[in-house]
């Protein structure tokens, strides 16, 4: 990767500029004078904010719509028989994958916190970018998910700090240049591609040794400490107890979404945070967050304010409604470990019962932590299955729901013929299916909480609108 590739260019074309990732990319460079154009498939809201920026969008990808570029940028999901991707490569125009140009972009931040790890990434990053807005830092943000007090997934300021959420789907974060890294946890993900937990933790280190000026990392998390173990960077840590440099005391849980706690820097009390999201990883996960902030210079006060001011991110035990006494919930979690926390969160805030509607994501996943996956969904008083979302696997792997459904006592799900390809009109049959059974079962007092990394989020939308219509 040449980190010098924007050096001389002046107009950028974005293949896919309506992508979630995308998007900030575009919010940063058009802030630094690059002329940029871009295309998409479908109008979104993403799009009606693109074009406010001045950009031209394309809809529909045609080869026309790449002339008078000197630099092409597409996301992983553009396949190499697109249209503007051939022709760039056929005119020899230069061409970068998203995960390349943001890694060149953070190179250009004398202060990128560059925020990992298996679970709380954009969770975490909502909450340091929320900080440093409240404090009135003229930051950059790039996030996995949109934060309404910047109206989006991104934010382009004229300061040296970025903060950025960094995955390490297929090692994408090691293209990153972080200042100060932050390390949430380490687990067994995408074990697809890494094939192995200590693989994963291989993957970590290295993302650790890229940083320039600080670790902030988790040290109540086994595998974060051996991902960090014996490597020549300045450390602090945070975690559940005063082993590590922040830790929380006092921790109350109040009126299901509220949490209180005081934050303790090494032996020393801070002051009182307040939290609008529930449970002990969010804990943990504002804990990095003020970890980050005072790194950043903001003072305690903004900490405590921009903390309050947080109501989640989207799609992170985001309150979608409230319909015949049924509160509906929907949760981006999608590993064993994220569904436990978020699961066993919603057990202690005294719903009569708490329905889980979870969309596997993967056959890759489901089933190699099939049996992780089975004992996490124990913990609700329901749990309600959907079909198996193969985005872009094929199910080489012989696993259907049922075979999650059968370990999981008393679980709901509709069988499907196994020899049945995965369709729109087969996926939005099965979230009917499930709709109309929350809708029948569920009673007043108890909360649906939808899950998955996929759309299960439709469902819980779906039995809204069926609960508002109902007599």
């Amino acid at each position: 990767m040449d980190i010098n590739i924007l050096d001389n260019k002046k107009h950028i074309h974005f293949i896919g500029i309506g992508g979630s990732g995308m998007y900030p990319l575009a919010q940063i460079l058009h802030s630094q004078g690059y002329f940029l154009t871009g295309s998409d498939n479908n109008e979104t809201e993403t799009l009606d904010a693109v074009r406010k920026m001045g950009i031209q969008v394309f809809i529909g990808q045609k080869a026309e719509n790449i002339q008078g570029a000197d630099l092409i940028v597409h996301t992983a999901a553009i396949m190499e028989d697109n249209p503007e991707l051939m022709a760039a490569r056929a005119s020899g125009i230069p061409v970068l994958e998203r995960a390349d140009l943001l890694g060149i972009v953070t190179s250009r931040y004398d202060n990128a916190v560059c925020v990992s790890g298996t679970h709380g990434k954009t969770s975490t990053t909502s909450m340091i970018t929320q900080i440093l807005y409240t404090a009135g830092v003229d930051l950059s943000a790039y996030i996995g998910g949109k934060l309404p007090c910047i109206g989006g997934s991104g934010i382009a300021g004229k300061s040296d700090i970025l903060v950025c959420e960094s995955c390490e789907f297929q090692d994408h974060y090691l293209k990153l240049f972080p200042d100060i890294a932050v390390i949430l946890n380490v687990d067994a993900d995408h074990l697809d591609y890494f094939g192995t937990l200590e693989n994963v933790i291989a993957s970590f280190r290295k993302f650790a040794q890229n940083t320039s000026k600080l670790l902030i990392v988790n040290g109540s998390d086994k595998n974060t400490m051996k991902a960090v173990e014996g490597i020549d960077k300045k450390i602090i840590t945070f975690g559940t107890d005063s082993s590590c440099d922040y830790y929380p005391e006092n921790v109350k849980h109040e009126n299901g979404l509220l949490t209180v706690y005081d934050v303790m820097y090494r032996g020393e009390r801070l002051g009182t945070v307040t939290l609008h999201v529930a449970g002990i990883h969010n804990v943990l996960n504002s804990l990095a967050a003020v970890a980050a902030a005072i790194e950043c210079g903001a003072d305690f006060e903004f900490i405590q304010k921009g903390l309050e001011d947080f109501r989640g991110a989207k799609r992170r035990f985001e309150k979608l409604g409230f319909e015949k006494g049924i509160t509906v919930v929907d949760d981006y979690a999608h590993h064993p470990t994220e569904l436990e926390a978020t699961l066993n969160a919603a057990m202690e805030m005294n719903f009569n019962e708490v329905w889980a509607v979870f969309q596997p994501f993967t056959f890759s996943r489901t089933k190699i932590l099939l049996d992780d996956f089975s004992r996490v969904l124990q913990i609700p008083d329901h749990a309600v299955l959907t079909d198996i979302m193969g985005s872009r696997e094929k199910n080489t792997y012989g696993i259907f729901t049922r075979h999650l459904a059968e370990k999981i006592s008393g679980c709901i799900y509709f069988p499907q013929n196994e020899d049945e390809e995965w369709t729109d009109e087969r996926k939005y049959f099965n979230f009917g299916q499930i709709c109309d059974y929350i809708c029948a079962n569920a009673h007043e007092g108890d909360l649906v909480i939808t899950l998955g990394c996929g759309d299960a989020y439709k469902i819980a939308k779906m039995i809204l609108k069926k609960l508002s219509k109902e007599e």
